[in-house]
Formats: structure tokens, C-alpha cells, sequence
């Protein structure tokens, strides 16, 4: 049978069933109407009206109607023409029985009847389209699934897979823990149970993916509900959050597969947006360390505030390669916006200053591997100190107003070179802004940042790919962890917000254990067997991190994210005894003395 003949004889069977409908509504609109007694004439009477009705759905609904085309089985248009071949067939019976005698019965019957045969139509229709869809959804390869939130995001995602069969998910159920929307009901789905029940639903309704479809959950959540999932071996799905859905509905395009930013979770940053708008926009804003992980981030996000120049400096071509492409689609390296030069330059960044006339700076070169640098304390005191201070003199020379340095937890109670190191750039920052009380001069201090270069991150996903061992120092050791764009975007609101001199502490959240970490990289991988192996902390490494020294005085900023606490300025006394390079003990020993100095001059 071809498809036109298989159309031709569906459209037959669905005007004789329409037909029918017209006769069982007469009949039943007539009961009502008598009160359950039907009368033998009336009875004649009804079989005419009823043959009317049926005879007048058939010829206007094949002329004019839905059964002369081949529709969609419940659309619009189907509905609509069948509604009006219905209505039209309501009036004129109704017509006929209050201008002759050709259908002698009470006069609501027709009204009544029409609404019936109308309401039935519709609803045959419904049931059926609703019985195909979901067969469809069942058929080929479709993955069933547990929705966790029958909130706003739930309901959106649910009904938006309802009507996208194509999507390859089938909500079969739907997990909340608020117990008034127990039994609720979305697009065909309900609430099952709550998140703890997880495990048992999966088993009744065949379910093998579980959807996050809380947008605003917290880390503490998502573990709660990964751990659940894993052990009764379900895939896990996550709807971003709101702020990543641009307003629009969500839908199974938007859900992604699990990752460690997930499971670390953070808040969204709200950020005030007129005020970094104000100190951005229209001005000549430079950053040093512009190929690296923050630095380039830092790049991208303020070029969507419209400075009148933006200039990338690294010593790295190859990173002002990525960075240049990454905003301008292009990287052909012949953009005046593109400073190579490197920070222990003095005289090279002083021309690279006075070529550009920055008004902002955002200082993010740095060296930052602990391990490497505790081997060679004399490179952090060329780069992270000696660069720092080339930075600041040639801000000075050329009338920075703003000057943001990057800085890390590890400057709070420093144990390693990295984070001496850093704490003197604090404190070379905060002598600098002593000088110029015109210009604002702040550090930025943070922890570890998801996926940069060198990152745990990588690390283990190396070593994942290799199959392992994934190493991790002691299983104990925990850090604080942000995701590259929201630390930019704080380090941006600080230095919009910063009055000059302080250090800018950004709310990193509760700490997270590396092994932990570790062991979500090596269950997302679907690699078990990896074994996770202690290799024992390192030189200089403590097991948590601080944000803050034992001396500082933390008062909070205007921004509910960001603290701030003083820092000492370094005396050009302390600068003149810094010793040569060639050694690297005397180094290391100056950057121990210059920063624990500040700390003995402003006890708690």
C-alpha cells in the first residue's frame, strides 16, 4: 500500500469517526436534557438529527474541511478547520430545528451537542498524538530519564523534551525534595519521589540518566546527586546555569555532560556593571602577562567594555597568538595591540610604557609553579618581584591612574617562594600607591583557577589519558578553587571598587580536597580502575591554603565578594639592600625578611 493510499484511507476513518462522535453527542446532549427518558418519538427524531449532523460533518469536512488534506494529526490547522466544519454543523442543525419540523427536539440540544462532538474531537485526537509521540520517543536509541527540580528549569526542560522527540531523552520521571510538589504533574511527567528515592525510581522506570535541571544548585547538591548516581550506575546531565541560557528556554541542547566545574559549583558573580563600565570604557587599558590563562581571559572580558586601546604584553608570541585570536578572529600578529616584551626588561618595558600611554594596568605575568620555583629562587625574584617593580616604575613614569596586580593565596602566611615572592609584590603595590596619591594602585588575591596552564586539572587529565596513576601530594591537601571567567570578573569589580593600597580578597568559597578532585576526573572519565597514588607534600606546600594573613585586619568592600585588608608598604630602604641574582640563597633570604617584615610591623 503506498502512502498517498494509507493518507486517502486514515482521513476516511477519522471523518467516519467524527461522525459517530455527532451521533453518541445528539444521543447524550438528548438524555441529559429529558432527564434520562427518551420517548419513542423522540427517539425518531433524534436518528434524523443525527443523520444530518453525521451526513453534514462528512460533505464540509471533505469540501471545505480537514479531511480533503493531509494534516498533521492534532495541529493547528487540523484543529482549526475541524472546528469550524463542527461549529458550522452545530449552527445549521441548530437552524433546522428552530425553522422546521424536519428535527423536532428541544432547542439546547444541538447547542449542547456541538460543544460535546467538539470537545470530543479534540480530545480523541489529543490522546492518540500524545500515545504516538511518546511511542516515538520510546523507539531506536532514547535515553530515559530521572529530572531532578520540577521547579521553573525543570518544567521548561520537561516540557520542551516533550515536544522534541528528536532530542534522544525521555523524562520518565521527574525527583524533588520539596514535599508540595509531590504528585505534581509536568507535560505527562510526574514527581516520583525525592533525590534520596533516586536509585529505586531509576530501577522501576528503567531510567540509565539522571538531569540536574536546577539551574542555581549548589556544589554541595550536585555532589550529593553525582554520588547517588554513580553508585546505581547512572549517567548524569547538567542544565547551566541561568546566566549561561541568555534568557532563552532551556532545552536538551543546553544540557551537558558532568564536569569538575560542576561539582566544585559557584555563585553567580553579580557584578556591578556601571562602575567597571566607568573605569573601562574609553580608556587605554594594558595587560601584562596577556598569553597566559588569567591574562587572556582578563583580555577578552575587558574588550566587551569597549577601552579605547587595549594592548596585550608577553613575552610569549605564542600565547599573544591564542589571545589575539580568541578576540579578534584572527591572529596574524601585526596589531599595534600586541607588546612582546618580558617584565625583567626594565629599559625594553619603559619604551613598550611610553609607546602605549596605558591609563589602566592589570599586572598578570608572573612565574607561579611552587615546585619549580622552591628549585630556583632566583627566577620567582627576577620575574615575580624584580618584573613586578619594573612594571610599577614604568606605570609611574607614564601616569597610570589604575594599577591591578595579580596576586594568590599563597602570599597569606607565606611557606614557599612562590608565596614570598608574591607577598612583596603586595607590598611593593601598596608602596607604590603611597607615592602617587592621584592613582590607585591594589593587588588581587585568589586560589587556584580551573583549567589554566598547569592546573590540577591538566595534570590529571594527562594523566587520565595515559591511564594512570593519578598523582596527588597527601590525601588530605585541599585548595580553594574559581573558574577562570568569574576570577576575572572579580579582579575586574576590584579594581573598580579598590580605594588604593589594600589587597583585594576574593570569596573563594569553602575549600575543595585535591583528591576529590581526583576522583570525579577518574569516575567522569568511565576509567575505574585508575588508582589514585599519595606521592607526599612537596617543599614549601601546606595542606590548606589562606586567604588571609595572621596580622590582617579584614573589613569588607562594596562588593559582597570581595574583602579587603591593609598591606604595608616595602621602604625604598629594604629595596636598596635587595642582593645580586647570581646566588640564590641570598634571594630567597631577602624575600623571606621583606615579607615577614611587614607582618612584624603591623602585629595583630
Amino acid at each position: 500500500m503506498t502512502p498517498r493510499v494509507r493518507a486517502v484511507l486514515s482521513r476516511i476513518r477519522w471523518s467516519l469517526l467524527d461522525a459517530l462522535i455527532w451521533v453518541l453527542a445528539l444521543a447524550l446532549a438528548t438524555v441529559l436534557r429529558l432527564d434520562f427518558v427518551l420517548p419513542d418519538h423522540v427517539l425518531q427524531s433524534l436518528a434524523t438529527a443525527a443523520a444530518v449532523a453525521g451526513g453534514l460533518q462528512l460533505v464540509g469536512g471533505w469540501v471545505f474541511g480537514p479531511y480533503g488534506i493531509n494534516h498533521e494529526l492534532g495541529s493547528f490547522e487540523e484543529t482549526g478547520e475541524l472546528a469550524r466544519t463542527t461549529l458550522g454543523v452545530g449552527v445549521v442543525l441548530g437552524a433546522v430545528g428552530l425553522f422546521t419540523q424536519l428535527v423536532p427536539l428541544p432547542r439546547s440540544v444541538p447547542v449542547t451537542a456541538t460543544l460535546v462532538a467538539l470537545i470530543s474531537m479534540f480530545a480523541v485526537r489529543f490522546v492518540l498524538r500524545s500515545r504516538k509521540t511518546r511511542r516515538q520517543r520510546l523507539e531506536g536509541d532514547v535515553r530515559r530519564a530521572l529530572v531532578v527540580g520540577a521547579g521553573s528549569g525543570g518544567r521548561v526542560l520537561v516540557e520542551s523534551l516533550a515536544r522534541d522527540p528528536a532530542s534522544g531523552l525521555h523524562a520518565v520521571a521527574l525527583v524533588d525534595d520539596d514535599p508540595s510538589k509531590q504528585r505534581l504533574r509536568i507535560a505527562g511527567t510526574r514527581v516520583r519521589g525525592r533525590v534520596a528515592d533516586i536509585a529505586q525510581l531509576a530501577k522501576r522506570y528503567e531510567a540509565n540518566t539522571v538531569i540536574i535541571a536546577i539551574p542555581s544548585a549548589d556544589a554541595e547538591t550536585v555532589r550529593s546527586i553525582n554520588s547517588i548516581a554513580t553508585e546505581a550506575n547512572l549517567s548524569v546531565l547538567v542544565l547551566p546555569p541561568v546566566r549561561q541560557l541568555f534568557g532563552q528556554a532551556p532545552t536538551a541542547s543546553d544540557l551537558h555532560d558532568l564536569d569538575v566545574a560542576d561539582l566544585l559549583g559557584r555563585k553567580p558573580v553579580d557584578l556591578d556593571m556601571a562602575a567597571i563600565s566607568e573605569y573601562l570604557s574609553g580608556r587605554r587599558v594594558l595587560v601584562t602577562g596577556a598569553g597566559g590563562s588569567i591574562g587572556a581571559e582578563l583580555c577578552r572580558q575587558i574588550s566587551r567594555f569597549f577601552p579605547a586601546e587595549l594592548f596585550m604584553l608577553d613575552r610569549d608570541e605564542s600565547g599573544l597568538h591564542g589571545t589575539q585570536m580568541s578576540i579578534e578572529g584572527h591572529a596574524l600578529l601585526d596589531s599595534e595591540s600586541l607588546v612582546l616584551c618580558d617584565i625583567r626588561d626594565a629599559d625594553g618595558l619603559h619604551e613598550a610604557f611610553r609607546r602605549t600611554r596605558p591609563e589602566i594596568v592589570f599586572h598578570a605575568a608572573a612565574l607561579k609553579h611552587l615546585t619549580l620555583l622552591e628549585r630556583h629562587p632566583a627566577e620567582a625574584m627576577k620575574t615575580n618581584v624584580i618584573g613586578t617593580q619594573n612594571v610599577i616604575d614604568a606605570a609611574r613614569a607614564v601616569g597610570v591612574t589604575t594599577f591591578v596586580n595579580i596576586s594568590t593565596d599563597k602570599a597569606a602566611n607565606p611557606s614557599c617562594v612562590l608565596g614570598y615572592s608574591k607577598r612583596v609584590a603586595e607590598r611593593l603595590t601598596a608602596a607604590a600607591d603611597a607615592l602617587e596619591p592621584t592613582s590607585r594602585y591594589v593587588s588581587v588575591r585568589f586560589g587556584n583557577v580551573l583549567g589554566s596552564r598547569g592546573s590540577v586539572v591538566v595534570g590529571f587529565t594527562e594523566q587520565i589519558r595515559k591511564g594512570g596513576p593519578v598523582t596527588v601530594t597527601h590525601p588530605d591537601v585541599e585548595r580553594y578553587f574559581m573558574l577562570i571567567p568569574e576570577a576575572c570578573q572579580l579582579v575586574l569589580q576590584a579594581g573598580s571598587i579598590g580605594g588604593g593600597g589594600e589587597v583585594m580578597v576574593l570569596d573563594m568559597g569553602q575549600p575543595v580536597k585535591i583528591v576529590d578532585v581526583a576522583r570525579t576526573m577518574i569516575q567522569l572519565s568511565g576509567r575505574p580502575e585508575i588508582e589514585i597514588v599519595y606521592t607526599g607534600l612537596r617543599p614549601g606546600e601546606k595542606l590548606t591554603e589562606e586567604l588571609f594573613m595572621t596580622s590582617d585586619e579584614i573589613s569588607r568592600s562594596t562588593h559582597p565578594l570581595i574583602s579587603q585588608v591593609f598591606v604595608p608598604g616595602l621602604p625604598e630602604d629594604e629595596r636598596d639592600g635587595m642582593p645580586g641574582l647570581d646566588e640564590p640563597g641570598p634571594a630567597l633570604g631577602w624575600m623571606v625578611r621583606a615579607a615577614q617584615e611587614g607582618r612584624a610591623r603591623h602585629p595583630a
